[in-house]
């Protein structure tokens, strides 16, 4: 079954803001491997001219996850989740994410596009702060395997068979 287009657009609102604290950064790059001080010493935070820690670059998977799971969660969207793999993750950021922040996101649907007899749906982000100044957009698309419902891959494929027919 093909994933509803209608929703391409639809925004899902994170239901509170995420406070970001040390704990959490800490946390988070040690599940990741990453080791950087600047994620763990608010004295090297400052030293590089940050007024507390940073989350490391990919800290807003967690942000996005709330708006995330209600966008792939949503029934008149027809995404069977067994059916998914990640296809990409993205971030573009106008400041760090760093301790202290309470932080707003709104995710929505931006794309949904079939490829190879796949659906691929991207769920963009925009993480602010409570000012509503822009901190990072964190781009997440996913890979439907099987849900297109033509299989002749993507959509300018399809329309360009119909043309030549």
């Amino acid at each position: 079954m093909a994933i509803n287009r209608d929703l391409l657009g639809r925004a899902y609102p994170a239901p509170e803001p995420y406070e970001v604290t040390r704990g959490k950064i800490r946390e988070f790059a040690e599940a990741v491997g990453d080791a950087n001080p600047l994620y763990s010493d608010p004295a090297t935070a400052r030293d590089e001219g940050h007024p507390d820690v940073v989350a490391p670059p990919t800290f807003p998977i967690v942000l996005g996850m709330a708006g995330a799971g209600r966008a792939v969660t949503d029934p008149e969207l027809g995404l069977d989740f067994s059916m998914v793999v990640h296809g990409e993750q993205r971030f573009r950021y106008s400041r760090p994410v760093r301790a202290g922040d309470l932080l707003d996101s709104v995710t929505r649907i931006t794309d949904i596009r079939s490829l190879a007899g796949n659906e691929l749906v991207t769920l963009e982000s925009e993480i602010t702060d409570t000012d509503g100044a822009h901190v990072v957009t964190a781009v997440n698309m996913l890979v439907v395997r099987g849900a297109a419902e033509d299989g002749s891959g993507s959509d300018g494929a399809a329309k360009a068979k119909e043309g030549a027919a």
